[in-house]
């Protein structure tokens, strides 16, 4: 990416379907070209001989308007007669890839295979379906969530779909993290001081933003930025909007509150972004909050919630500014 970015650019650090939400409403509140969603890669997999990426095609589907809105993943209008087709010859059909999405999959694959780069597919994409904000992988190299169930181990995939988050969790892992760098681009974006805000979407902490957060330079990176770093909590009320959020809390011992979350991001975050089910617990966060309506049912609650989130990164901004004009520190 180029370093001249304009002042008041956002960088998001997003999964998939809850986070690709907040990350709609930032790109429709935002001037064009002022954000970059840096996506989790770790549940990327191989499938029928495809290269999967299924939170980065969830974001692309999203931002350029083509994403199903009843499942909120996949392509809309899509079609299943290549899955039909395979299940009729026994073949593995427990993750399911529609007739549009194949199209997707397939380039991938191709592209990566004659050597080029899953950031520059990344690029090549979001420019095809016309998305002014730059959307990246977390990573050009192969990381990769291994969940430690009761059962043993289990790829992502495998514990995510196949099993539907039946086993047990006791830990979570990212194969080869150590040795992956970030994608092109993305250390020098987080570090460059026009940057307004960064933003961890409510996306599953463990196993959507951790697995970005494993690849070595982006977590110094984030905490080098004089920029806010705020989060948004995926619980609402104790629960997890969607997704084995809370189950997972259970099974690893953590509560299944706010201040658990604020916790988990302790030492990264500057504010925290909660419900008004969860005002009780704003006090108890230890970092700056915002009480908000944080569900989002319809693109006017993704524009409402992101406007929120933008205006209380400024507010935080503001707050430092003045505190380092009367000798204080961020």
């Amino acid at each position: 990416m180029k370093t001249g970015i304009r002042t008041g650019h956002v960088v998001a650090l997003c999964g998939g379907i809850g986070g690709a939400k907040l990350a709609l409403g930032l790109y429709r509140v935002l001037d064009p070209g002022q954000l970059t969603v840096v996506v989790n890669t770790g549940d990327d997999f191989e499938h029928l001989g495809l290269h999967v990426s299924p939170d980065l095609d969830t974001v692309l589907y999203t931002l350029g308007g083509i994403a199903d809105p009843e499942r909120g993943w996949g392509r809309a209008d899509e079609t299943w007669n290549f899955m039909a087709a395979l299940g009729r010859f026994g073949g593995e059909t427990w993750f399911r890839l529609g007739d549009r999405d194949l199209a997707m999959h397939v380039s991938r694959t191709e592209w990566l295979r004659s050597g080029l780069k899953l950031s520059e597919f990344a690029s090549q994409t979001a420019h095809s379906l016309e998305i002014s904000a730059q959307v990246l992988p977390m990573s050009d190299d192969a990381v990769r969530t291994i969940v430690e169930t009761a059962e043993g181990d289990l790829p992502f995939q495998h514990y995510f779909v196949r099993r539907r988050c039946e086993p047990v969790v006791k830990g979570i892992r990212f194969q080869s993290a150590s040795a992956a760098t970030p994608s092109p681009g993305v250390l020098d974006l987080l570090l460059n001081p026009a940057v307004r805000a960064i933003v961890v979407c409510p996306s599953n902490p463990y196993l959507s933003v951790d697995p970005i957060l494993s690849v070595p330079g982006i977590r110094d990176a984030l905490a080098k930025n004089a920029a806010p770093v705020i989060a948004v909590s995926p619980i609402i009320g104790g629960e997890a909007v969607k997704g084995p959020t809370a189950k997972i809390m259970h099974e690893l011992g953590v509560a299944v509150n706010t201040q658990a979350i604020a916790a988990h991001y302790r030492g990264l975050i500057d504010g925290l972004v909660i419900d008004e089910a969860d005002a009780a617990d704003e006090a108890r966060a230890g970092v700056p909050v915002m009480v908000t309506r944080t569900m989002m049912r319809d693109l006017a609650d993704r524009e409402r919630l992101a406007g929120d989130v933008v205006a209380f990164a400024d507010k935080l901004s503001r707050r430092a500014i003045a505190a380092r004009a009367a000798g204080g520190g961020r």
